[in-house]
């Protein structure tokens, strides 16, 4: 698995025109007692398919309709869940005020209890 994978013969290329310098030993030795299973040449690289030309995308009036109210709802729970998280914003900034103006009332004056 980890070993080098040497292409077939007959379709490794030249070395006087390969820019890759040649391999200086065999990976397996001739003697070789591994349980593996040599690649079958294929005899010619597959041709790679001509691009499809796709149709432009054409939306019905049900498609369309779907669309839009799929948006509005979106935009919808969006728009509650973004306000929802400022008015908790808000609460809280209000009541820290308000423990704020009272802590400050009871410190400033502790002789009018």
């Amino acid at each position: 698995m980890f070993t080098p994978k040497i292409p077939p013969p007959d379709t490794a290329p030249t070395p006087g025109t390969s820019l890759v310098p040649p391999l200086t030993g065999l990976v397996h030795t001739p003697a070789c007692t591994c349980e593996h299973t040599p690649a079958a040449p294929t005899g010619s690289a597959p041709v790679p398919a001509a691009p499809t030309v796709r149709p432009a995308v054409q939306l019905t009036p049900g498609a369309l309709v779907v669309a839009a109210a799929g948006g509005t709802a979106m935009v919808l729970v969006i728009g509650t869940v973004l306000v929802s998280m400022l008015l908790a914003t808000a609460i809280t900034a209000a009541s820290v005020a308000i423990c704020a103006v009272v802590l400050r009332s009871l410190l400033n004056r502790p002789n009018n209890r």
